[in-house]
């Protein structure tokens, strides 16, 4: 016998099922990363359809039975989030955000700051002024909130003293194998890091999400900010960014 739990949570993607289903990605408050089916959501008779885009918050109730995959069994839409998916640059600005999440938070368990700074990042991204940067890869936002997932997952960015060595200021680079900013001597094979790039990914680490965009940021520092995220995603998680590859 099946068992039917309810928690707040965000749809992060979207896969078609059949002829009226669809497979969920779900970020929840209190299970972490899930996979739902909804069923018969594409018919246009469905009650769900509109509540389970892509990026909208809502309380769901799911049902677990045999299958790994849960079963969508009542949604109350909580936040939209329409003004976010109608603006291509946004979208894809919170596409970028929701694939990290998918990525670096993969388990089935529970982590309310990630789930927090999910719901915040979208709330911001709603508020925000659409084609802030040159592209949505290089958006301060998304760059402000994958920095903070990799905080969150264990991966904090060390930018204060070489990460090598322990040398103070000036750097040469960053490097993700030791996992922050390192001196002329450790360099080696780091990435590039100019002082804009490295003062950017700090302030970006200390403001909060919502303050991302007050950040003045240049594409070259916003450059190296994503080759940084990039190498993390790498060297940590061995994985890279779909979303990224554009």
């Amino acid at each position: 016998m099946g068992r039917s739990v309810k928690t707040p949570a965000v749809v992060l993607r979207s896969i078609r099922l059949g002829e009226a289903d669809r497979v969920l990605h779900l970020y929840t408050l209190d299970r972490g990363r899930v996979g739902a089916v909804a069923k018969g959501i594409r018919k246009t008779s469905s009650r769900f359809g509109a509540r389970l885009e892509p990026l909208s918050q809502v309380d769901l109730m799911l049902h677990q039975g045999s299958s790994e995959l849960l079963t969508v069994t009542g949604v109350e839409l909580t936040r939209s989030h329409r003004l976010t998916r109608e603006d291509g640059y946004r979208l894809n600005v919170g596409l970028i955000g929701a694939e990290a999440m998918l990525r670096l938070f993969s388990e089935q368990e529970g982590n309310a700051k990630a789930f927090e700074a999910l719901t915040k990042f979208l709330d911001a991204l709603d508020e925000a002024e659409p084609g802030r940067a040159s592209r949505p890869a290089f958006d301060p936002l998304v760059l402000a909130f994958q920095l903070k997932l990799l905080w969150l997952a264990g991966y904090l960015p060390h930018l204060g003293s070489c990460a090598e060595c322990g040398s103070p200021p000036p750097f040469a680079g960053y490097s993700a194998r030791a996992g922050g900013v390192v001196c002329h001597a450790c360099a080696g094979h780091a990435l590039p890091l100019s002082a804009a790039g490295l003062f950017g990914m700090d302030a970006l680490l200390r403001r909060p999400l919502a303050d991302a965009h007050t950040v003045e940021f240049g594409d070259r520092a916003a450059r190296e900010c994503l080759a940084v995220v990039r190498a993390s995603y790498e060297e940590h998680g061995g994985f890279r960014l779909k979303t990224l590859s554009a």
